[in-house]
């Protein structure tokens, strides 16, 4: 049955990755990213045309919550809502400053406040839905340089499992995937050639992660049995 699907931070990466995902199966999509909406839309024309499906896109900074109702306003009713969308910040907690802070926990996690708390309502009015938030190893143990991004993503993690208690009642299934080093630009913009080696060289699986890999699970996890919810499951090769 098609689906209608919302996938915040949609342009590249990990999120072009999951709405690529979404099309071959058939879904109908809601495409959002900050920025980039002109790669977006070519996302947008590509999909229409290789995969039959009606995809929408919207220019939204989803740490702001009256662009992200605006947003909800023109949705409508959703079955399915990837929280994608986030930044990263690298470097010394006394080099932070204010609000590069309130930029990162504004952009990872009050994003999935805000977009939970538009569309959760349509949802339990019809007894379904699914809602899967994109997280990260750093959440589950943190990491040196990186306090904000891991803060935000280990709220993104107790927010997961707190909003599946509050939702299963009302049959609608609320999971997140922790990801581990994953092939991306946000990574290689930070991070150097020798610093991804040494990365690689610890993990396991001896290489980064693909966002195809990371597309894939979060396809399986929208198709899982509806006794899955309030999950945190890590992607990360057998780092952590």
């Amino acid at each position: 049955m098609k689906r209608k699907v919302l996938i915040t931070g949609a342009s590249r990466g990990i999120g072009r990755a999951i709405a690529i995902s979404f099309a071959k199966e058939g879904d109908d999509l809601f495409l959002t990213c900050k920025d980039n909406i002109g790669m977006l839309t070519e996302l947008k024309e590509e999909l229409e045309e290789e995969c039959g499906i009606s995809c929408k896109v919207f220019a939204c900074d989803m740490s702001d919550y009256a662009q992200v109702k605006e947003l909800s306003e023109k949705v409508g009713d959703i079955d399915i809502l990837i929280n994608n969308a986030g930044i990263s910040w690298m470097g010394l907690l006394t080099d932070m400053e204010a609000s590069d802070w309130e930029n990162v926990i504004g952009s990872n996690l009050s994003s999935v406040f805000f977009t939970c708390r538009l569309f959760v309502p349509s949802m339990v009015k019809k007894q379904s839905g699914r809602i899967i938030n994109i997280s990260s190893v750093w959440g589950n143990v943190g990491a040196s340089c990186e306090v904000a991004y891991s803060a935000s993503k280990g709220g993104v993690n107790s927010f997961t499992k707190a909003l599946a208690k509050e939702l299963a009642p009302s049959n609608i299934q609320v999971n997140a995937i922790a990801c581990g080093v994953i092939d991306t630009d946000m990574n290689r913009q930070h991070l150097t050639e020798g610093d991804l080696q040494e990365l690689e060289d610890e993990i396991p699986s001896g290489r980064m992660g693909d966002p195809e890999e990371v597309a894939d699970l979060v396809l399986r996890v929208s198709e899982a049995p509806s006794y899955l919810t309030g999950q945190v499951i890590t992607l990360d090769g057998g780092w952590i």
